[in-house]
């Protein structure tokens, strides 16, 4: 049985579930290079909150540390 690789679609799509879920309506997730930066994640939204940004020396890398990012936000909302 052969194991699916994640990839970075199924990583961005993830990050907009929970993006949705929690804080509402999403405008844009996605990522891009930045030649003094590296890669750069970012989650923007519709509402006053504006956006979340996470950067990493690879696409994953970023993706991930956005996704952390997200899942910590929301963690700490719901432990108040």
């Amino acid at each position: 049985m052969a194991v699916k690789k994640k990839t970075n679609t199924d990583r961005i799509k993830r990050i907009y579930d929970l993006c949705q879920l929690h804080f509402g309506d999403v405008r844009f997730v996605g990522i891009k290079y930045h030649k003094k930066i590296g890669w750069i994640a970012k989650a923007q939204f519709d509402d006053g909150f504006e956006n979340l940004t996470a950067d990493g020396e690879t696409s994953v890398e970023a993706l991930r540390n956005l996704k952390n990012r997200v899942k910590k936000i929301i963690n700490r909302y719901n432990a108040v």
